[in-house]
């Protein structure tokens, strides 16, 4: 019995730019091993790869391709923090486990472009730092309370004034706002496809085209069934976010039903000319906002601006983003004026609804977790680290995993109807000062 499957996700800019892949057979048969992770996102790719490194025999099942979901569609940003909560309230929600999770979070792009160094990746990483404009004079709170937060905390940021972010951007529509020099972008299916090779040269046996059916406890472990096969594996990461239930409605439902997947819009312009680059956004950072319709955009390795949107009703999206977002960046940035848009492409991000993620432990032996809202890049890789430490024997108690039990959200089903229409209230709220 599927879920809800879709296998026709337009082809991104990071398709037509990324060296292919090797692919891996399905699995046709029963095996055991000593750890299984299902999916091939940043998550199970970076907890595959820890695993192996560590000496443990693992097996990666991956429904379509490495990076086929989230993991190669979102826009590249590496981003050290959450939407929100800040810190303090992450600590004050969950302890010492809320601690820990904030340092993670806190070194979480630097791990990645640690990652990419020490495996040898080719992801076009870029550590060029994240810049956080503000849109209304009021929300230089949020700026404010961030850096302080943070700052505390040993992370490098720094508060910036509207004429610096003018300059560090070229947009006269900011006014002011925050940056993390840790941060920065990738290309996000390089980063996935060349982190699957870097996995199977370690030992990952890998296995494409297998979407996982259903999954449970068994003597000595955990049995993943699949089409053609299964596996027995006495641990077990489950990795597949927004896509839980995509291929399979009986995999892990109460998971799949704690978030809501949103179809998230990205876009590329063609090459922005050197002269303009010198103007807009000169330093190469990634860049994103406080809207909750968010601005949001950067370079690629070929000097494309990368940016999206949103859309309440999907109809037509690709042509109606291409005038929307035209018209916004030629507002935002004067000396880019109106762009040409060459290729336009959408996927699924898992939001919660307070925007934490969900991290669980199943049984034992065996984890899960899905809610990036948006921000799962730096983050996934980290987790997979710390999922890899859980899966090996490292104490929960000296980890950043501040678990919690499954909560399915009430009229799942309805709600994955009506999100797009929370856009409205978000556009709403961005029209309004803060007091």
């Amino acid at each position: 019995m599927t879920g809800q499957t879709r296998v026709d996700w337009p082809d991104s800019h990071w398709v037509a730019c990324t060296p292919a892949l090797e692919a891996a057979p399905p699995l046709t048969d029963a095996i055991e091993t000593d750890a299984v992770v299902i999916g091939a996102g940043f998550t199970g790719l970076s907890t595959a790869w820890h695993l192996a490194r560590a000496g443990v025999r693992t097996v990666l099942l991956e429904a379509q391709a490495p990076g086929w979901g989230a993991s190669g569609r979102n826009n590249g940003q590496v981003i050290p923090t959450l939407t929100r909560p800040d810190p303090d309230d992450i600590e004050h929600r969950h302890g010492e486990a809320g601690a820990r999770f904030v340092t993670l979070l806190r070194d979480s792009a630097q791990m990645l472009f640690d990652l990419v160094g020490e495996a040898g990746l080719e992801a076009e990483a870029e550590q060029t730092g994240w810049i956080q404009p503000v849109h209304t004079p009021g929300r230089m709170k949020i700026a404010e309370r961030r850096v302080e937060q943070w700052g505390r905390r040993g992370a490098p940021v720094e508060l910036l004034d509207a004429a610096t972010v003018r300059t560090m951007t070229g947009s006269p529509v900011w006014h002011g706002g925050f940056t993390n020099r840790s941060g920065g972008h990738v290309n996000p299916l390089a980063l996935a496809r060349s982190l699957a090779a870097a996995a199977r040269r370690e030992g990952v046996q890998r296995f494409d085209g297998t979407p996982a059916l259903s999954m449970g406890p068994r003597p000595g472990g955990w049995e993943v069934l699949t089409p053609m096969g299964r596996v027995h594996a006495h641990r077990l990461m489950l990795a597949t976010h927004s896509y839980t239930d995509t291929f399979s409605s009986r995999l892990a439902p109460e998971i799949a039903r704690e978030v809501v997947p949103v179809l998230s819009w990205q876009m590329a312009t063609g090459v922005v000319p050197e002269a303009v680059r010198q103007r807009v956004i000169p330093g190469r950072q990634a860049v994103s906002d406080t809207h909750g319709d968010l601005y949001f955009m950067r370079y690629d390795a070929r000097h494309r601006l990368v940016t999206g949107g949103a859309l309440v009703v999907p109809a037509a999206g690709a042509a109606r983003l291409r005038r929307r977002i035209g018209e916004r960046l030629a507002r935002v940035f004067p000396d880019l004026g109106r762009p040409t848009f060459d290729h336009v492409w959408n996927g699924y991000i898992g939001m919660t609804t307070d925007f934490m993620p969900r991290l669980h432990r199943l049984g034992e032996g065996a984890f899960a977790w899905v809610g990036c809202n948006g921000r799962g890049v730096a983050l996934s890789i980290a987790l997979g680290r710390e999922f890899a430490r859980a899966l090996t024997g490292r104490p929960i108690d000296d980890l950043a995993l501040p678990l919690t039990e499954p909560r399915p959200l009430p009229a799942h089903p309805v709600l994955r109807r009506v999100a797009p229409v929370r856009l409205l209230h978000f556009r709403a709220l961005d029209n309004r000062e803060l007091p």
